[in-house]
């Protein structure tokens, strides 16, 4: 299983990353939500009934669509409504996401443990509310304009869009505008007004070329900000971590306390670490700290106890700790991801946004596939079932983060120091 099938979904996400990017853009969202929602019904049907690894890969493969189609759902949002509104409702979206998350945790350990339901049965649970959901996704509204390909050019809006014509500023390719949580949202539409702009609407569509040379030209200028690329740094190695440790951390458990001999908690743990999320992504937003400032000393400081965590996880061979590790992890990063989302997002605009969103997602998706390659994967290591080596391995990648951001810390406090002295 982890030597042959989990890496499937690894390299299906990677390879599909770049070209369902485009298309979400060029087909304007709705399709490629379309497209997920069909992909993950596929994928539980057969989590129902396929059998034999190559059915398996397949089920692999087709989730391996519905993750890399979810930039679509995350993108949806920005193309309907203004930008006065991004960091409210991604907020509101943001916190519906985790408390469905916990929902569903609740009521499968409830189900299993109190009565008695078979995993069969919450799958099939599963298999009907992704059902709905793809339904549902044919009752959205149709976006007019996208971020790259279609532009929508209304009378009242046209020097606007003059000027924030997808470009960043001069000072290092940023540009401030209001601050995001995370591209993570979906929101009903106000239908009637969205018909009665469609009187005064002109669609302006951009070529494939021309789309791929304002990219290349926004990832440089985008790029060329050391504050950017450090936050950008942390976001793809850790992210990359976080997938690592999601995925095999069940594996993990089964290893220390067999579900044969042992009650199953993973629900309840799945449910306290995602309503912890929840809880601490609302604190962190009401907050008053200068984040430039203590931003990357606090996400040193707290990627250490992550890297710390993961280390307990692994050596320990009880399954409570293993829980409470686990808890904490994911805690916390959910805490970090959401400043370090932050911190990029107020200094870009819309459209570098989403380069650099699908740039490091893209960087940590290739981190985790040559991790798979290496330590997973039957072609190189094959260690699927000794989770303690790839654990220590993730542990010294975040080892070395900590001790880039905490140099970068000392330097950039050197620098202040020095500017201050001599004048």
């Amino acid at each position: 299983v982890y030597n042959e099938i989990f890496p499937v979904w690894t390299y299906s996400y990677l390879f599909l990353l770049f070209p369902v990017f485009l298309a979400t853009d060029y087909l304007r969202y709705k399709p490629v939500i379309i497209m997920q929602g069909l992909s993950l019904m596929i994928t539980w049907f057969m989590l129902l009934y396929a059998q034999g690894t190559l059915a398996v890969q397949f089920l692999e493969f087709f989730y391996g669509i519905s993750t890399a189609t979810e930039i679509a759902y995350y993108s949806y949002i920005y193309s309907v409504v203004n930008n006065d509104m991004y960091q409210k409702v991604t907020s509101y979206c943001r916190t519906a996401t985790l408390t469905g998350l916990t929902a569903g945790s609740v009521a499968g350990q409830v189900m299993v443990s109190v009565t008695n339901w078979s995993l069969f049965s919450l799958n099939v649970i599963s298999l009907i509310s992704v059902s709905v959901a793809f339904v549902t996704s044919w009752f959205l509204p149709m976006p007019m304009k996208s971020l790259f390909f279609h532009h929508n050019l209304n009378g009242h809006e046209k020097k606007s869009a003059d000027l924030e014509k997808r470009s960043c500023s001069k000072n290092g390719g940023l540009k401030h505008t209001a601050a995001l949580e995370e591209v993570e949202a979906q929101i009903p539409l106000n239908t009637e007004a969205h018909e009665a702009d469609k009187q005064y609407t002109k669609t302006q569509s951009i070529s494939l070329k021309k789309v791929l040379r304002t990219l290349w030209k926004d990832f440089l200028h985008c790029y060329s900000s050391r504050t950017l690329l450090n936050w950008s740094v942390w976001w793809a190695l850790s992210t990359c971590g976080y997938f690592q440790v999601i995925n095999y951390s069940q594996g993990l458990w089964e290893e220390v306390a067999p579900s044969s001999r042992s009650g199953i908690y993973n629900g309840s743990v799945e449910a306290v670490s995602t309503f912890l999320g929840a809880i601490t992504v609302f604190v962190v937003g009401y907050i008053k700290i200068s984040w430039s400032t203590w931003g990357e000393l606090l996400l040193a400081l707290f990627s250490l106890i992550n890297a710390f965590a993961v280390y307990i996880m692994a050596v320990i061979g009880n399954i409570w700790v293993c829980y409470a590790m686990y808890v904490l992890f994911r805690s916390i990063y959910t805490i970090l991801i959401t400043i370090a989302t932050f911190q990029i997002a107020a200094y870009l605009n819309m459209e570098c946004y989403a380069l650099v969103f699908g740039v490091n997602t893209f960087v940590a998706l290739a981190l985790q596939t040559l991790m798979t390659v290496i330590v997973v994967d039957s072609s190189g290591l094959g260690l699927g079932r000794h989770f303690c080596l790839s654990k220590m391995i993730q542990v010294t990648g975040t080892s070395l983060l900590n001790i880039q951001f905490i140099t970068s810390i000392l330097i950039g406090g050197s620098v202040v120091r020095l500017k201050s002295s001599a004048t």
